[in-house]
């Protein structure tokens, strides 16, 4: 092949392509989790939004929640994949072999979200959320009906793997995905560029920004003990009986119990089989979806 800027740019928008239609293709899970949220600066600040009180009757002034006073932070990274081409390659027009390699690099990018959220879902009951506890945790400082101080569990631990349930329906969702600069594809093949003079080889990759962080616990319950129906619903339970300051429920739907590959054939049977064990009607029939994600294996 005759390698010019025409040739350097058609090999560049085939690359591009691949790597576009792959990441648009690409199916990803942790918006299950994680609220999307955009980002301008080089971190977020965000307020603790579980302190929303709610719609009120208006008698006299107005109650107004000074949000700001207790805040958490999401700093913005940088990730980046690069792969380099020796120019031989392209002397020899074999750019059709790196084809597939934008494309899963494509597919990297897409799935990137989900190595940033899961792990941090997996591992929320080892580390701290904005209330300074574990963000699943047995001792999380909540209220009772009568809106005087109590500690509300979100875990339940035991010795087998662990499963979830979550509602997806609020606005705010357990985990924040903070997106800064989408991943893109370029390139570095110009002839004058210092890797093709001194190395004889074209680069491309793609790099973006972003993070990941905890937000809304009370969305979310984790449990290691035996997932039965007796136990979903405690867990069940648990979750809409959480309330806020006033003492009035937070009114949260357990929409989604979530769990990792090994517990796929139990939770289906919960949530989808007609009958239970005992031949009676299955009651959880259809209260949540399950959901099977591999990343919590």
């Amino acid at each position: 092949m005759d390698i010019n800027a025409s040739t350097l740019r058609g090999i560049f928008t085939g690359l591009s392509t691949a790597f576009n239609a792959r990441f648009a293709s690409t199916v990803s899970q942790y918006g299950l989790v994680a609220m999307e949220v955009t980002s301008t600066t080089s971190q977020n600040e965000y307020p603790r939004l579980d302190e929303l009180p709610g719609i009120r009757e208006w008698i006299g002034d107005r109650n107004v929640v000074r949000l700001g006073a207790q805040t958490y932070v999401i700093r913005n990274r940088t990730f980046e994949e690069t792969v380099s081409v020796p120019r031989s390659a392209i002397d020899d027009d074999q750019i059709g072999i790196y084809t597939p390699v934008a494309g899963q690099i494509g597919q990297h990018a897409a799935e990137f979200p989900d190595q940033l959220v899961w792990p941090l879902f997996k591992n929320g009951d080892t580390a701290l959320c904005y209330d300074g506890q574990y963000f699943f945790d047995t001792d999380h400082p909540g209220y009772n009906e009568q809106g005087n101080e109590v500690s509300v569990a979100n875990f339940t631990a035991g010795a087998g793997p662990a499963w979830y349930l979550v509602d997806d329906s609020q606005v705010v969702k357990p985990l924040v995905f903070q997106k800064r600069r989408p991943f893109n594809f370029v390139s570095y093949q110009d002839e004058k560029d210092a890797n093709v003079f001194f190395k004889d080889e074209y680069i491309w990759g793609t790099s973006g920004r972003c993070n990941a962080g905890y937000g809304m616990w009370q969305t979310a319950y984790k449990s290691k003990a035996a997932l039965t129906p007796e136990n979903f619903q405690a867990a069940r339970t648990a979750m809409q009986t959480i309330r806020k300051r006033d003492g009035s429920v937070i009114n949260l739907r357990p929409t989604k119990l979530i769990v990792p590959p090994q517990l796929e054939g139990v939770a289906r049977a919960i949530l989808e089989a007609e009958r239970n064990d005992a031949g009676a009607t299955n009651i959880w029939r259809a209260t949540a979806k399950v959901e099977v994600v591999p990343y919590l294996a």
